[in-house]
Parts: structure tokens; sequence; C-alpha cells
């Protein structure tokens, strides 16, 4: 397979025999039909990043007018193992953007750092992220921002950092987080660069890789590296030739750098794309821009403290 496309965007051509496709994430590769068309070929899908409980998935590539019925000669390909990251990571280094395609800006104007953590909130396990759980208001942003209902959510901004004493590699010391629901208010047209710093889980010598997607822009993804996160990784960024993507992974232990122009008004959440962990608490929420945000449909803003603005007798 040669990858051409990811997330929407021209990648430099690469060939593969695999590939890892996160949750979130997608891909657009060009195979060359060139095998004998006697035989029929295997398909394979498998579990990657999380330890598989089921068989791998298995298809059947058919030339016609050979039956789809007649099985493959060879065994079905087998996948690596579903925690080899080194085999992931050098699959990731891959891709990086099309010659002449546009580069991030130089610099950034604004750094947001967020610690990826597991944490127990009143007994239950939950995600945090500079140790604050993501529990979402039930009035919709945009509406309370836009009409300045300041009792809506939580009007102080998360941390933009996390304590520099703070051992990603051991289980933390305090192992309890609190729910928020505070918003990083951005700059309109900013830089912005997140660093997604992974940590120790709550089980000792334990941490997950988890795909964090952002809702209404695309960012480049600047690189990643082993361990704890420091001003001297700067160095290390890609600035040439940086892939262009709304989806991207924190590896075990490790961290991820992305740049991105705040340049979409609206409200806009950020998230880990496994679907449990957003509702465990591992997300944060962007806004920018949010006065130029045209008529919002009232059927949007029907919840909350926005109901009683928009709701009238014919609407339900």
């Amino acid at each position: 397979m040669v990858v051409v496309e990811a997330d929407g965007n021209y990648v430099q051509p690469f060939a593969v025999d695999d590939m890892d496709i996160y949750s979130g994430e997608s891909y657009s590769v060009l195979m060359t039909t060139n095998q004998a068309p006697s035989n029929n070929y295997w398909v394979s899908v498998s579990v990657r990043g999380r330890e598989p409980r089921t068989p791998q998935g298995l298809a059947i590539l058919n030339y016609l007018p050979t039956t789809a019925s007649k099985l493959p000669e060879s065994p079905p390909p087998v996948a690596p193992l579903w925690n080899n990251y080194t085999y992931s990571k050098l699959f990731t280094s891959k891709i990086v953007a099309l010659m002449g395609s546009g580069q991030p800006p130089p610099t950034y104007y604004r750094r947001i750092v967020l610690l990826n953590t597991q944490n127990y909130i009143n007994g239950f396990k939950k995600w945090a992220i500079n140790n604050i759980s993501l529990s979402l208001p039930s009035t919709p942003y945009l509406g309370s921002i836009k009409y300045s209902l300041n009792g809506a959510f939580e009007q102080t901004s998360p941390p933009d950092d996390y304590p520099m004493d703070y051992d990603v590699m051991a289980q933390a010391s305090n192992q309890n987080a609190t729910y928020g629901s505070g918003v990083y208010m951005l700059k309109l047209n900013s830089t912005v660069d997140v660093i997604l710093q992974n940590a120790n889980a709550l089980e000792k010598n334990m941490s997950e890789i988890h795909p964090w997607h952002l809702h209404g822009h695309d960012f480049w993804v600047l690189g990643y590296g082993e361990g704890k996160f420091t001003a001297k990784d700067d160095r290390s960024f890609n600035l040439k030739n940086p892939p262009l993507r709304n989806t991207a992974v924190i590896f075990p232990y490790g961290w991820t750098a992305l740049r991105f122009v705040a340049d979409n008004p609206g409200v806009w959440a950020f998230h880990c794309h496994i679907e449990p962990h957003l509702h465990m608490g591992m997300g944060v929420v962007f806004a920018e821009g949010v006065h130029l945000v045209g008529k919002i449909p009232s059927e949007a803003l029907t919840c909350g403290l926005t109901t009683k603005m928009f709701l009238n007798n014919n609407n339900h």
C-alpha cells in the first residue's frame, strides 16, 4: 500500500505492508492489483494499542472472474504485537507533508502543555488533563459565551501547564483530580502550540496510547518524543515538512507537539477519540472569536440557561 493522504491532507507517498489507524484518523492508500488473478488474497485487520480480546478480522481480495469463495493459498498476514510501539513510531515517523505544502508559522504566540493522567474522583476512575477532568455543562458553550452567560460554566481558565516536579514515569503521589468546565480562550488568528504529555496511569508501570482529535482546525504535528517534554525539545521540531492533521497520538510515556492557527471563530473540543475516555474527562475546550459567529440555530441552544432565550411554544 502506498500512503498518499492523511486526515484530508496530502503526504509524501511511502509504501507499507501494514499500517496503524487510530480512532479519528483517516488515510488514503493506493494499491496496484498486480498479483496472479487466479488466486484470492487475505486482508487482515487487528487490534493495536490495546491487548486484543477478539480474533483478527479477515476479508478476501478477489480478482474477477475467480470465484470469491476460493480461499487464499497463503495464511492470513499476522500483525505486529499490539504493544510493539517501536513499530508504531516507525510508521508515524514516515508521515510528512507532500513536498511543496505550506509550512507552519515559525513561532508560537501561546503554548499549552496538557498532562494526561488517570485519576480518581469520589472513588470513580477518571481521566484528567492538568489534574482537571472535563465535565461538560448543560448549557452549550457557544451560546453561553456569545451571550455572556457567565454562570453557565467555570470562568477560570484551565492551567496552561502542570507542576514541573511531576514525575511522568511514576505513579502520582496524589491520584485524585477534580471536575472542571473551564475553557481555553484563544486570541483569534494567533498561533498556538499544544504539547500532549503522557504519564503513568493509576496502575504501576502502565501508560496507554491515546489518539487526540481537534474539532474545527487542522494542526501541524511538529514531533514526538520520549519521557518528559522540556524546552530544549523545541530543537527537534520538524518545521520543514510536518504533516497537517486533525488527529494525532501520544505514545506511552511520551509527548507529541502540535501547532495550529486559531482562525476559526467558535468553540471547539480537543479530546481523546476513544469515546469512553472523553466521557471520563479526557478533553479540553478551545474558544476563539465567538463574537464573530453569526446566527446560531435556536435548536442548538435549547439546553441549560439558553433554553428560555430560544424556546417557545412552537418549538420543542
